[in-house]
């Protein structure tokens, strides 16, 4: 394994000439990942300190884009060296290397401490919250290492255990047949919560409601010039990143037409039950809401498998006003612990509008990050990871705490679900006046 590493530094630091084309082999800045393109197709690696696997992401393309395996186009800049992803924000920073190292090209070993090893390394080097978390990941993965070498089949329970005191509803392990991942505690299970919550939104509108996508979007007009929109998800609309962005667009243009707009002197906009999905989108929808750009967040990744309290640099993103009409009076966000990931990102990208947002509900389940697929030696095996920060303006990240309300009532509970209630709502149809 020295040779290895010894290796990918001298790889690092190789002078390669300027190529014509991306065709190569790229080493990105933070994600511990590597690049190759060859031939007009994209592949790529996870590296840890312990080895090197095929990354989860392929694609195929012209040698500067790539449709990717998962439904994004991926653009490799060689001036800029950097990568990017229509369904994700920023870019990342590449270096090319000499060639790829042998260790990627080799059948890694499928036994248990291989896969505890890959396992525990993947965390180690890229997961930024342990801190903030209280876990200790070295002094666990000292004690959980005996256990798996004591006890190899007990593997997956090991692993499991490693990660429920993270309480992160971005990490995940995933074996055939299993499961494990850790939210926060007191997060109901969204598969039963969700259509019980949006059956008793719906009830206690009292007004008709138009739907768009499945009923991941949906609008109502409500008494006294106030409206309620409705946003389940920033994903899924379709099968691919650039249908949803136009489904997307297609239903706000119906939702803020010109003569709603003029009207419209209250707004109230419900992610209570938003499951995540693309950044991008969250911002497409912010574009409708505001006259006047405003700064978004920002965002960075860790970039030091050894210290993680080493990032790269910020990202900033900021929420530039649609071209079509928009909606720039009194806004309520009703949120939640079900409210997620892009959820999330959403609602920090409206706290710097104005006139500023007032939050009710409760605060938000507090993972920010993309999430990183990455498999493990023994074979359906993987884990999910997340690697970046989202930070307000003062440097922030809300990652463990969410974002909370200003006007705090209860979301959701199963005694209002029972009853039919939706006191947040009404908090917030209050609030709008």
């Amino acid at each position: 394994m020295r040779m290895f590493l010894a290796a990918m530094a001298a790889l690092s630091v190789v002078a390669v000439p300027a190529e014509s084309t991306v065709d190569g082999v790229w080493q990105t800045d933070g994600y511990r990942q590597l690049i190759e393109v060859h031939a007009g197709k994209l592949t790529t690696y996870d590296v840890t300190e312990v080895g090197c696997l095929p990354g989860a992401v392929t694609g195929t393309g012209d040698g500067t884009t790539f449709t990717t395996n998962e439904g994004l186009v991926a653009t490799l800049d060689r001036r800029a060296a950097t990568l990017s992803f229509d369904g994700d924000l920023g870019v990342r920073s590449l270096r090319r290397l000499s060639r790829l190292p042998a260790e990627c090209r080799s059948t890694p070993s499928a036994d248990p401490l291989s896969t505890f090893d890959v396992f525990w390394h993947t965390f180690a080097e890229n997961y930024p919250f342990f801190a903030a978390k209280g876990v200790d990941w070295q002094a666990q993965g000292i004690s959980a290492r005996r256990e798996v070498a004591a006890h190899p089949e007990q593997l997956y329970d090991v692993l499991c255990g490693l990660i429920m005191p993270l309480r992160d509803a971005h990490v995940g392990l995933f074996a055939p047949g299993k499961r494990c991942t850790s939210t926060r505690s007191g997060t109901p299970d969204p598969t039963t919560t969700v259509p019980r919550a949006v059956a008793v939104a719906d009830a206690n509108l009292g007004a008709p409601v138009r739907r768009w996508a499945e009923g991941a979007i949906a609008y109502a007009d409500l008494p006294g010039d106030a409206g309620y929109l409705r946003i389940r998800s920033f994903q899924g609309y379709t099968d691919t990143f650039a249908g949803d962005q136009a489904l997307l667009g297609k239903a706000l243009d119906e939702i803020f037409t010109a003569e709603r707009v003029s009207t419209l002197r209250n707004l109230i906009l419900d992610v209570r039950v938003n499951g995540g999905g693309a950044d991008p989108l969250g911002l497409q929808v912010a574009a409708r809401l505001t006259d006047v750009p405003h700064f978004a967040y920002a965002k960075c990744a860790r970039n030091d498998p050894h210290d993680p309290a080493r990032f790269t640099s910020p990202q900033p993103f900021v929420v530039r006003p649609a071209a079509g009409p928009r909606y720039t009076g009194p806004l309520a966000v009703l949120i939640g612990n079900l409210d997620v990931s892009a959820g999330e990102t959403f609602v920090q990208a409206l706290v710097n509008r104005h006139p500023r947002p007032v939050l009710v509900g409760a605060p938000t389940q507090g993972v920010y990050s993309d999430v990183m697929d990455r498999a493990l030696p023994l074979p359906g095996w993987r884990v999910d990871v997340p690697n970046e920060q989202y930070l307000d303006p003062r440097g922030r990240t809300y990652d463990g705490t969410g974002i909370g309300p200003d006007v705090t009532v209860p979301v959701f509970t199963p005694q209002d679900l029972t009853a039919g209630r939706d006191p947040a709502l009404a908090a917030a149809r209050r609030s709008a006046g």
